[in-house]
């Protein structure tokens, strides 16, 4: 088709469209695919109304055109709500999602189900990736997106087998379009080539987002040999640093290509084009190409758009062989190379530089396939996809929406906010105090303070939460202070630092060596930071063995949980299985030792971090198959839920001045934050445990504390500073923004965001 030819617009009973997805000019694959099919449609249909709504990874966001009509901030997941407030009330006809697990927050991406459970109109998913080997939050994400969907988009054939034989989607649902491309004629490579100075020269071409899976390394290394037959052949290496990249490792990439260039002699031949093209820069770039190569080094990729372009516009094209390429360049269209192997690529270049007469025949072949993949085409294939999606709900529609009451709806969590953890965390880790929101410098760190920091950074990475992924420093950080507090001659934390860096004992507390483990244990299960975990992995080794001689019930707890975590990564340690069992044996005979019908607990008082007792044994119960160590866990928690609720129905934890002894009168005040995580954090465990949703509203009555549903009425979570006051007093809060304070409050957040969203794998 000429590029002058277009398809003529027609008339749809879809009146307005929202495309959900990343959009320009955000720098990604799916915001230009989202982009063109937005437009395209838009064209292609004069009468319909398109609009997006993009996810932001940033807190500044981007500056879009006006196509664009709601924000989505990708960790925030009230936003995604809201989003679907405001397509239900906008009068959308059909939403037309992206699905990319990267671009939404949460685990695997799934904030985005939010969104998707709440719409009352047609939805049709694009699916990006398509994984054969899903972990267990990808495969419940990608199953609920195809049930939530009415019908679902893949760009391969062997994208709709796996979502057939995978992921049990039904053929029928299935539509297959291609990947769409830019109208573009069959022009002869040198009509470009004087616009980049290449004039006389045999251009290669790879483009698109650079990172260390693109196997640009293997194209430079093949140039040698093709240069000592074709020492006009220049090699062109286009696109910007991939930007989440560029934030976590900078150019180093692109660096150690340039490098690797200057090795082996190849530097005259290489060309860096360090940006994000516009389309019709791009499809100058292509044009000037002799032959495109993409040396990807993942042979499960499912589709790629960069590959569809280069076809698309008649190009003679080598790949490896990851499995979109196998697909669209079979039957001549293309050349296949092994994996890793510059020598095979060198081979394959010189092949198609020696046979001037194939390399033009595969082009040819390359373009007349590619015409059924432009947009216009793509477009119309689209909207006959949203037109059965359509037709298909009115001839059997869902349930109708309801606006649901707020004892229906998740409440909305506060924004997480992490300016006070920078704050008070310095050099050497978090600090123990603050007077108000100031770090308090005199009262120097804890070890307590830098585990449990070391848990959010954790929870942080397992959330997603990729707009503070400067955390990343602040864990090595607070792991650093670990590594520095543990005696390897005693085997022993300890526990307070001075500010002048000193420690003020030789053995710290037994609980600060138990929250040690637990923030060692939770690294090691949640973080994907290898670098990070090798340290863990050692520091926990040499720390668990001291445990067996405490006599802390709550050591015992705080060590369990780690142990569990720990557990959960490498199940079959014998050392850490041999230490679950006898410590969770001594929290069961304590309970045993000291409880009655009146009195159903572990001690004759009530202290304090009270629900990580019965926390510990419903974890240990659940995992070694004892119920009868589930069963006090669930009633020691249930009755410690009783004491703890005021007649009014609030979360009221036991005061910190004279606790609550049996027989005796329980202290009211001073209330800590410390209570209310503990509080949370059992309540999500015994939910995921038992699949009671009594917990969650238990979980929610405690973590509603910190906003102020209290015996005083005001909130101790101060949203302008991310810190958490440090107590309640009968008539006031106090108004120290401390680390412990600060963290209950964070580990709260950060659980009940997990819970919202994780899938219950019985942890």
């Amino acid at each position: 088709m000429d590029m002058e030819e277009r398809e003529t617009p027609r008339e749809t009973p879809i009146k307005r469209i929202a495309f959900i997805g990343n959009y320009l000019p955000r720098q990604c694959g799916i915001a230009t695919f989202t982009t063109d099919l937005c437009e395209s449609i838009a064209e292609q249909f004069r009468g319909t109304t398109c609009f997006a709504v993009p996810v932001n990874d940033t807190e500044e966001g981007y500056d879009y055109p006006p196509r664009v009509r709601f924000e989505l901030q990708e960790n925030d997941l009230t936003s995604y709500r809201r989003a679907a407030d405001f397509l239900n009330i906008n009068n959308v006809d059909l939403v037309c999602l992206q699905h990319e697990y990267g671009i939404y927050g949460g685990p695997a991406g799934s904030h985005i189900l939010a969104l998707l459970r709440e719409l009352r109109m047609p939805v049709v998913t694009t699916l990006h990736t398509i994984l054969r080997e899903p972990d267990r939050y990808q495969r419940r994400v990608l199953e609920e997106i195809t049930q939530l969907s009415d019908r679902v988009v893949v760009m391969s054939e062997r994208s709709r087998e796996f979502l057939k034989t995978i992921y049990g989607v039904p053929e029928e649902k299935i539509d297959l379009i291609p990947h769409g491309i830019p109208d573009v004629p069959f022009i002869d490579p040198n009509f470009y080539k004087d616009q980049f100075g290449v004039e006389g020269k045999l251009v290669l071409l790879t483009f698109g987002l650079l990172s260390p899976n693109k196997g640009i390394e293997n194209v430079i290394k093949a140039l040698p040999a093709v240069l000592s037959e074709y020492p006009n052949v220049v090699y062109i290496v286009l696109g910007a640093t991939h930007p989440h990249i560029k934030r976590r490792e900078g150019e180093t990439y692109r660096l150690s290509l340039q490098r690797l260039a200057r090795a082996l002699g190849v530097e005259k031949n290489v060309i860096f084009h360090n940006r994000f093209v516009s389309l019709e820069e791009l499809i100058e770039f292509i044009g000037a190409a002799d032959i495109y190569i993409t040396p990807y080094l993942n042979k499960e990729q499912i589709v790629s758009g960069t590959l569809a372009y280069t076809v698309g516009a008649g190009k003679a094209v080598i790949s490896t062989p990851y499995w979109y390429a196998e697909e669209l360049l079979a039957d001549g269209r293309g050349l296949l190379v092994p994996f890793d192997d510059p020598e095979a690529i060198a081979e394959q270049v010189l092949y198609l530089l020696d046979n001037e007469a194939e390399r033009h025949a595969m082009r040819k072949r390359a373009y007349l396939f590619g015409r059924e993949m432009i947009w216009s085409r793509v477009a119309q294939r689209y909207m006959e996809s949203f037109e059965l999606a359509r037709e298909e709900r009115i001839r059997s529609p869902r349930p109708a929406f309801v606006a649901k009451t707020l004892d229906q709806r998740p409440s909305e969590l506060p924004l997480l906010k992490l300016d006070h953890l920078r704050r008070l965390t310095d050099d050497t880790g978090i600090l123990q105090h603050a007077i108000y929101m100031v770090p308090n410098y005199a009262e120097g760190y804890t070890t307590d303070d830098n585990a449990r920091a070391l848990v959010v950074t954790a929870l942080l990475e397992e959330l997603g939460e990729t707009s503070f992924m400067d955390t990343r420093g602040l864990a090595s950080r607070y792991l650093a202070f670990l590594w520095y507090a543990f005696n390897p001659e005693t085997g022993r934390f300890r526990n307070f630092l001075s500010y002048d860096r000193r420690w003020l004992e030789e053995v710290g507390s037994e609980d600060s060596h138990g929250r040690a483990l637990w923030g060692l244990g939770t690294v090691l299960r949640r973080s994907r930071r290898e670098g990070l975990k090798g340290l863990t992995g050692r520091l926990f080794n040499l720390a668990l063995p001291a445990v067996m001689e405490f006599i802390s019930p709550r050591s015992w707890a705080f060590s369990l949980i780690g142990i569990h975590e720990y557990l959960k990564q490498f199940a079959g340690d014998r050392a850490a299985l041999n230490a679950r069992e006898e410590l969770s044996q001594r929290l069961l005979d304590m309970y045993h030792e000291n409880s009655s019908e009146e009195w159903p607990w572990f001690e004759d008082t009530l202290t304090y971090c009270n629900a990580k007792l019965p926390h510990a044994l419903i974890l240990c119960g659940h995992e070694m198959g004892r119920d009868d160590m589930l069963e006090v866990g669930l009633k020691t928690l249930e009755w410690l839920a009783d004491v703890q609720r005021a007649e009014e129905g609030h979360f009221v934890p036991i005061g910190n001045d004279g606790f609550y002894p049996k027989g005796g009168e329980r202290a009211r005040f001073d209330q800590q934050p410390i209570e209310a995580y503990t509080m949370v954090s059992a309540s999500l465990a015994a939910y995921r445990v038992t699949g009671d949703e009594k917990w969650q509203k238990e979980a929610l009555r405690a973590f509603e504390w910190f906003l102020g549903h209290n015996d005083v009425g005001l909130p101790l979570y101060d949203p302008t500073t991310g810190g958490c006051r440090d107590g309640l007093h009968p008539d006031r809060v106090n108004q120290n923004q401390g680390a412990e304070s600060t963290l209950a409050f964070l580990l709260s957040l950060l659980e009940m965001r997990l819970a919202e969203h994780l899938i219950d794998e019985g942890s």
